[in-house]
């Protein structure tokens, strides 16, 4: 696979089910690299198999469809505009008739509209928006954003990566009629508060959202449930939990709320490695939550939430779970006492998005092979509905993933995988880290690894002590001691792909992003003898700035790292730099909040000054996620600006 090879990769959304679970709508997004901007439409699949997946529209960036309950009708976000300023560049919502005809735009918002949620009897239309305050973010015409009046900030919380401030862009609910002559959006919900993940009761007279309205939300990570009537009146505060919340469903007969969440410490922003969980909730808060789900099962929220089916079984909530690699649909049971979980779709793959009617479910799921394909699900049995990945399968150029185990020197199992290249070796060999770190790599088709494979390099990829997907402890073993086992972790994994006979342990390669990027740089510094080369990435590499710089500095470092400025310091990669001698290749984003850039300077300088042999790459106008989303040349020069330089360092 060749950096030019991101062009063929088509990704899909989450899909949205008509509501016989007949059909399903999703969207698909590719890069364009003539045009240098992404593509996205929706594309219309028949579940029974009858008919070919075909295209429904043509973007150009369209996205998040959702069938009315009437199936009459998709709502959808598109962006219309990628060339000029204006409400036309933002997403916006959109209306399209399942019978044929053109879509039809229903909102203009300056910052653009979310995800569109249908009411039960499909005559309106909820959603999140964020509202600019007078006056910024081009509210007042001919007036350009560096001559706004300055920002007074008095919080903690006032900016985010990859959006930018949001003390002056408060996200709120709105609910319009699609169908009227001009859709009028009534805003619902107003304050200086995050309102966000929208649902209807099944009778339309309330909604359900999550927003953090306590005294203590600027220093604190909890949220809670709130409902209110579509016009914003009679709000209740449901639930008042030690949890973030993420989202939420009305049960089918209206009297529970059935949400996602993870647990906190005490004070409110330890989050260190709990796993998430389902909860109902009585929907007018008369009594507390009830866990459906105990800590064992690792519940995770990627943006779909729980979506309720009812069988002859009883009602449950289908949600994510991660478990060694995969992400897994699992069926959870409203009714009884936390049970183990029923899997809907498992095996070696990882569930990205999924959906429920009429007795089907629908799932968007990677693989090795692919990073999504369609599966729908009847009575248990599978049908694979789309072959999006298949011209990039067909070219033979996708390696295998394998399995690797090893164990820690404390005795502890270590799990992980290696990309091989193609070829007889010696190869070259690469440890990638991923972020997080409560992330976990595993079973899909990881771009990365698959390009340096395809210029030659093995590539050995874990889940140390820190990731997800394998229980409460593993994940919490790093709290305030990053850099120990972690480190202990991946350097037995390595070992264990060194001990494969066409690996070759005199040219290794260590790279990696965020935590990944600090992971390299700790490594750099004190196990550098075991790699020629070092390429650290929108790193962490100094606690103490990054508790200011960062936008979530303030709470992170305190969760991973401590208090004790001795200690921060000592897990802190920039304090061991002058014990770092190998090529070091730092990449970082200008506009990253994440990681802010301060954090590249320093070790940058820290280097160059050591007479270390040192590149600093910065990207402009991209935030901390360039490498998944940036502008696709970026992409394309990052990987060519890697590539050599391991060729330059460990040859090819």
């Amino acid at each position: 696979m060749k950096p030019a090879d991101l062009a063929l990769l088509r990704t899909p959304g989450v899909p949205s089910l008509s509501p016989d679970g007949r059909r399903a709508a999703v969207a698909v997004t590719r890069l364009d690299l003539d045009a240098d901007e992404y593509r996205s439409q929706l594309w219309l699949l028949d579940t029974t198999g009858g008919a070919e997946p075909r295209p429904l529209t043509h973007g150009p960036r369209d996205s998040a469809p959702r069938w009315s309950p009437d199936g009459r009708w998709l709502a959808f976000l598109r962006v219309a505009s990628t060339d000029s300023p204006g409400p036309a560049s933002k997403p916006q919502l959109y209306l399209l008739p399942t019978d044929g005809g053109e879509p039809r735009r229903l909102t203009e918002h300056p910052l653009g509209a979310g995800m569109p949620v249908w009411s039960p009897d499909s005559g309106r239309i909820a959603y999140s928006a964020r509202v600019p305050e007078a006056g910024r973010y081009g509210t007042t015409e001919g007036v350009p954003p560096e001559k706004e009046a300055p920002r007074r900030i008095t919080t903690l919380r006032f900016r985010e990566d990859n959006i930018g401030f949001t003390l002056d862009r408060r996200p709120h609910l709105f609910v319009l009629d699609p169908f009227a002559d001009e859709p009028a959006p009534v805003q619902v919900t107003t304050g200086d508060f995050d309102d966000r993940s929208v649902s209807w009761s099944p009778d339309g007279s309330r909604l359900a959202f999550v927003s953090a309205r306590h005294a203590l939300r600027d220093t604190t990570l909890f949220t809670d449930v709130f409902t209110c009537t579509p016009d914003g009146g009679d709000l209740r505060q449901i639930t008042r939990t030690r949890f973030s919340i993420g989202g939420q469903v009305f049960s089918p007969d209206g009297g529970s709320i059935v949400f996602l969440a993870e647990r906190l410490g005490a004070d409110g922003r330890d989050f260190v490695g709990y796993s998430g969980a389902v909860w109902v909730v009585p929907a007018d808060g008369s009594a507390e939550p009830r866990a459906l789900t105990d800590p064992t099962v690792a519940v995770t929220d990627q943006g779909t939430g729980p979506v309720l089916v009812t069988d002859e079984q009883g009602t449950a909530a289908l949600v994510l779970s991660e478990s060694r690699g995969a992400a897994w649909l699992v069926r959870v049971p409203l009714a009884g006492e936390p049970a183990a979980v029923q899997p809907v779709v498992g095996g070696q793959r990882q569930v990205t998005g999924y959906d429920a009617a009429g007795g089907v479910v629908v799932v968007a799921a990677a693989d090795p092979r692919t990073v999504g394909e369609l599966v729908a699900v009847r009575a248990g049995v599978e049908q694979r509905l789309t072959s999006f990945g298949a011209e990039l399968a067909e070219r033979g150029e996708i390696r295998p993933l394998v399995e690797l185990s090893a164990t820690a020197p404390d005795g502890y199992p270590v799990h992980g995988w290696l990309v091989r290249p193609d070829g007889p070796g010696p190869h070259p060999v690469l440890l990638s880290i991923h972020g997080g770190p409560f992330r976990q790599y595993g079973w899909g088709l990881f771009d990365e690894a698959q390009v340096y494979a395809g210029g030659g390099y093995a590539v050995v990829l874990g889940n140390p002590r820190g990731s997800a997907g394998y229980g409460e402890e593993h994940a919490r073993s790093i709290k305030h001691a990053m850099g120990t086992v972690d480190a202990d972790d991946l350097l037995a994994l390595l070992d264990a792909a060194l001990a494969e006979p066409d690996l070759d342990a005199d040219r290794v390669g260590v790279m990696g992003g965020s935590y990944g990027g600090y992971m390299t740089t700790w490594l750099a510094a004190h196990a550098g003898h075991r790699f020629k080369a070092a390429i650290p990435e929108r790193a962490v590499t100094a606690w103490d700035s990054f508790t200011g710089s960062s936008d979530i500095g303030y709470f992170f470092t305190e969760a991973y790292a401590g208090t004790d400025a001795a200690q921060v310091a000592a897990q802190s990669p920039l304090t061991y730099a002058d014990k770092i001698d190998i090529p070091t290749l730092i990449i970082h984003s200008e506009h990253d909040w994440r990681c802010p850039v301060e954090q590249a300077q320093r070790l940058y300088v820290a280097l160059k000054a050591r007479g270390v042999p040192t590149e600093l790459l910065l990207f402009p106008g991209e935030g901390h996620e360039m490498s998944r989303s940036g502008l696709p040349s970026h992409r394309l020069a990052r990987f060519d600006a890697i590539l050599d330089w391991w060729s330059r360092h460990l040859g090819g």
